[in-house]
Order: structure tokens, then sequence, then C-alpha cells
């Protein structure tokens, strides 16, 4: 087939369906994965063109049956985007459960690894691009989220890594690190810190919002774009970079 192919983890809802969308409506067979059967039901339903299998990324082995099947239906794959993720407990250090923290690195780290170990060698054939979804957490210190940041902040080390390793065979690795993004999970993660630290919820955003300049949450679309953009030929010679789409964060501190 002539068309470029792209995998997103976690493609059925929020960033990871913006981004399929975008990527369809610029010419690339997308396959997605998500670990929600029902999400993955509902986006077979509504986009019939494009493909999906139901993973857990924490999962060698279903990772492993993911990509043996992009192998099997399309021979080939030329962007990878990493993007599967979970919140994690909202929590002090000394209350985070050893469960809670194993489950954030296993979704947020691992999946990463087992995705990009298992494309490696197909991007190295069609000289592809990866791109990893970290966070402005994986630039920042950020109270009550130690998982999460210690996930993203791993994500951005392996981008740069994966970067000086597969650079050479024309593979580029970039990172994309969005800020707080418009919808339902930031709106969870707002409700449980508020309820941690015995304030209201509008108390909360009103925080989340003072620490951007632009004062405001960015679009699941806006990562979407830059994702594409760093896929094209404009973002050819652009590689092992961390890349901020969040207003410009300024701090994650509460005292903000």
């Amino acid at each position: 087939m002539n068309k470029r192919v792209v995998m997103i983890s976690a493609g059925a809802s929020g960033i990871g369906l913006a981004m399929a969308k975008a990527f369809m409506a610029n010419d690339y067979a997308v396959h997605i994965c998500d670990a929600s059967p029902a999400a993955v039901e509902q986006f077979q339903r509504d986009y019939p063109s494009a493909s999906a299998s139901v993973t857990d990324v924490s999962s060698v082995e279903q990772v492993d049956r993911l990509f043996d099947e992009i192998e099997s239906r399309y021979g080939r794959l030329d962007v990878l985007i990493n993007n599967a993720g979970i919140a994690g407990p909202t929590a002090r250090v000394g209350d985070i459960l050893p469960e809670e923290w194993d489950k954030t690195i296993a979704v947020d780290l691992n999946g990463v690894f087992y995705c990009t170990r298992r494309a490696a060698a197909l991007l190295r054939d069609s000289k592809g691009s990866i791109i990893n979804i970290s966070s402005s957490a994986g630039l920042f210190g950020y109270p009550l989220r130690s998982p999460y940041v210690a996930a993203k902040w791993g994500v951005i080390g392996l981008t740069k890594t994966w970067a000086m390793e597969m650079g050479p065979d024309g593979v580029r690795v970039n990172a994309i690190c969005p800020g707080s993004v418009s919808g339902p999970r930031i709106d969870g993660v707002i409700e449980r810190e508020a309820a941690n630290m015995g304030v209201s919820p509008e108390d909360i955003r009103d925080t989340y919002l003072r620490q951007t300049s632009l004062r405001t949450f960015v679009d699941a679309e806006d990562i979407a774009a830059m994702a594409l953009f760093l896929c094209s030929d404009a973002g050819s010679k652009i590689s092992g970079q961390a890349l901020s789409v969040d207003g410009h964060t300024e701090s994650l501190s509460q005292s903000s």
C-alpha cells in the first residue's frame, strides 16, 4: 500500500482520538489501540476506514499481539505515537500505595518501551518517526503526583536516548508535553486534587489557569496539530526534542 501508516495508543478518545482524526484527514492509514473494548467498538463504528485493537500497553503479550496484527495487516509502520497514559493517584508520597505507583509506571512508562521495542525495526525500514506524549509534568516538579511525574520525566529521557540511538537509521524521536488539556480527564484530576487539599474544584482550576502565561487550557486538537507537524516534511530535521504545547507553563506548584 502507498499510504503511510500511523499507530496511536489510547487512540479511541481524548488526545488520541483527536490525533487519529487529524492523521486520517491527512491521508494516513490509521491503526489505534485502546484498553477499553467499548471505546474500540465505538471507534470502529465511527471510523470504518481505520483499524483498531483492544490492547493494554502495560502487557508485553498484548503489545506483541498488537504489532503482529499491524505487520500482518499493513506490512509497514511510518509513525508510532505513544499516547497511552493514566493520571495515577493524587496524594502525598507517604500516602501513595505501592500498587498505585506500579500501575502508573506500568502504563505510562513501561507501555512506551513495550510499543517502541516492537516498532523499532519497522520504523527503521520506513525511516519513520516516534512521538511520545509526555506532559508539562515531565518538565516541572508536581506536588501530589509522584508516579505520574516519574513516568513523564522518564518518557523525555527515553525520547532523547532513542533519538540518539535511532537517528543514524533516519528515525526521528520527539516528545510533546501538553499542559492541562480541556476535557473529562483534567476535570477528574482537579476534583481529586481539590478533595485532597480541602478546597473547591473552582479554586484548583483557577490555580491551574494562573500557572500558564496564556491563562488557558489547551485543546486536544492543539496536540494533534503538533504531532502532524513533527511527522511532516516541515519537521524533518527535528529530533530529540521535548516540545511544550501548554500556553507556557510557568510552574506546577500550588503556590503559583
